[in-house]
């Protein structure tokens, strides 16, 4: 699903995701039905010590201000809370690629995240510490507000409360929230970084399975659920990332490649490929033509071949030749990242003896050697 890009923060793009514009309206809703904001002049009464006139607040179409004004209000919140963890960013001169706004609150995409303990601990608190000094701008701002403009005092004082819950929710050690990525760095201190990771993960899914409890069966909340799904998901996934970013450490894209014999000439024909493959026991070849790698063939395509054309078919015509290509020098990592994004199964790689071809299977196998033999191994 896409993102909009509305504007720029010290040169980060800010996008609102599409999901946002389905659920803000629902938000503004939910709040304007006037429950709530029984339920939140209370609250905010209790800050400002001065009464609040709910049958004003809830009269006419003031509850559809209010409720749109204090969505609008909440996700500007959040901007704040990820422009928190940008600014601690960038002062380790880290690259923060965007910040999006979505229907579970704020992602700051980093171009990668630091291993350091104390740098992890500080862009992570940096985000709920920015909650929370909006949330005293926000209480300061009620003594000014005159008790005339019962609209602002509302929404500004609601703000002030959501902006602290939102500070206090997020160091929940459901990682990866805040608190999460928080403990991962404690975690970090005295343990391996995949071990930290781990741990931190296993605990972040402890909190999805709750959160998804209570969603489901206190009183059915969707938004609850939905964040129990990203929890668990996100766990997950970061915590199979890091596990394979320290497989891989240390090795480049050059060193995954295929065996320079593991080739075939572009005129053979696909019965001669078929030959190749039984005898070399390979699924896959790099394609050569006049000594220079020009595509990659496998089994998969020349299935639709007929037998009594595989004689006059060539490798040429079944190969596949617009490929990524990476530098041999590329962390191994990152160029199974991209070529993961790309979604290819091979890749070219350029190398001072000339471009190889590495694919999916190269890469499991060195994962599999590493697991087998640690940092011991013949790469």
């Amino acid at each position: 699903m896409r993102s909009f890009k509305i504007t720029s923060v010290w040169g980060i793009p800010i996008k609102i995701h599409i999901s946002l514009l389905v659920v803000l309206p629902i938000f503004a809703w939910l709040l304007g039905s006037g429950q709530q904001i029984e339920l939140y002049a209370g609250l905010i009464e209790g800050l400002t010590g001065a009464p609040l006139d709910v049958a004003a607040l809830t009269a006419g179409s003031t509850p559809w201000v209010i409720g749109t004004a204090a969505a609008v209000g909440l996700f500007a919140s959040v901007a704040v809370h990820e422009l928190g963890h940008a600014w601690a960013a960038m002062r380790y001169d880290l690259e923060v690629e965007s910040i999006t706004l979505w229907i579970l609150g704020g992602l700051a995409n980093l171009g990668s995240i630091p291993r350091e303990w104390d740098k992890e601990f500080w862009i992570a608190v940096a985000g709920p510490l920015s909650s929370i000094l909006v949330g005293a701008v926000c209480y300061g701002a009620l003594t000014v507000i005159p008790g005339s403009q019962p609209v602002a005092v509302f929404v500004v004082g609601w703000l002030a409360v959501t902006n602290v819950v939102l500070a206090v929710f997020n160091m929940l050690p459901a990682f990866p929230m805040d608190g999460g990525r928080v403990l991962r760095a404690l975690l970090a201190r005295n343990r391996p970084y995949a071990s930290a990771t781990r741990i931190a993960a296993s605990i972040g899914k402890g909190f999805a399975i709750l959160f998804a409890a209570g969603g489901l069966l206190g009183g059915f909340n969707p938004m609850l659920v939905l964040l129990a799904l990203f929890i668990y998901g996100a766990a997950s996934s970061e915590s199979r990332t890091v596990v394979l970013a320290d497989l891989l450490e240390g090795l480049t894209v050059a060193d995954l490649t295929a065996a320079p014999d593991a080739t075939i000439d572009a005129s053979a024909s696909v019965s001669e490929l078929v030959t190749r493959m039984f005898a070399d026991r390979r699924t896959e070849f790099a394609v050569e033509d006049g000594g220079d790698v020009v595509g990659v063939i496998t089994s998969d395509d020349f299935r639709a071949v007929p037998p009594e054309e595989q004689d006059t078919t060539t490798v040429a015509e079944l190969m596949a030749s617009d490929l990524p290509t990476f530098d041999g020098g590329m962390a191994a990592f990152d160029a199974l990242v991209e070529l993961d994004q790309s979604r290819a199964s091979e890749a070219f790689v350029t190398t001072p003896d000339g471009v190889r071809v590495v694919s999916r299977r190269d890469f499991a196998s060195a994962l599999e050697m590493r697991k087998v033999l640690g940092r011991g191994d013949p790469f």
